[in-house]
């Protein structure tokens, strides 16, 4: 990955989340740069997936705001960001490499095909039709995409669920890739990664009160 984030920056201001008429967090403030990697924790429920999916732009934000950063100059996040969620989003029906093209194609993708394929693995599966692999491959071939078309925030919902310690360690080495490139991650995770400039977070903090909570984390 040859792209290199300079002054890139994140941050979110007094963010609240109503979903279902309940108060999931009031008032979350957070900062991210460049290189950094933030981590967030705690028990189903407690908002994690809500959160990567309201600075993704999917969920409305009932209070407060999202701010990106690049160059010192303000940014809009749908250009800026990929997102990973639960569920790997590759089309069954299409092998291996048509999926990785189409999703290069769909976001402009400059990096090639094959170093991704080489890098987690795949090459040996690229002509294999995606219904037939494993829950496994299909995260690995999810998460391939994110290397085909460079953006700087990384946005991931519990990746390494389904993936052997090999398959961790890729990773674990695709996060500190990304990083060294000057760009940022927020991942939601129940156990731990190996990455440097990481920062915890554990949300569950702010169930104490469902209608007054508040986070802080730097």
């Amino acid at each position: 990955m040859q792209n290199q984030w300079k002054n890139i920056s994140l941050k979110t201001s007094e963010l609240s989340c109503v979903r279902g008429g309940r108060r999931v967090y009031n008032k979350l403030g957070f900062s991210l740069s460049g290189g950094e990697l933030l981590v967030l924790r705690g028990g189903n429920g407690c908002g994690k997936s809500t959160l990567l999916r309201q600075v993704a732009g999917f969920l409305p934000i009932y209070e407060g705001a999202v701010n990106l950063s690049l160059d010192g100059e303000a940014s809009f996040l749908g250009d800026s960001l990929h997102y990973a969620g639960h569920l790997s989003g590759i089309k069954p029906y299409l092998t291996v490499s048509e999926n990785l093209i189409l999703w290069s194609k769909l976001f402009e993708g400059t990096e090639p095909l094959d170093e991704a394929l080489s890098f987690w693995g795949l090459i040996q599966l690229k002509d294999t039709p995606a219904r037939l692999l494993s829950e496994g491959q299909k995260r690995r071939v999810g998460l391939a995409r994110l290397m085909l078309a460079p953006r700087p925030l990384w946005l991931l919902d519990e990746p390494n669920v389904g993936l052997d310690a090999e398959n961790l360690t890729r990773l674990e080495d695709a996060i500190k890739n990304h990083l060294a490139c000057g760009g940022m991650v927020i991942m939601a995770s129940h156990v731990g990664v190996d990455v440097p400039n990481a920062t915890d977070f554990d949300m569950s903090i702010l169930k104490r009160d469902g209608h007054k909570s508040e986070g802080e984390a730097a």
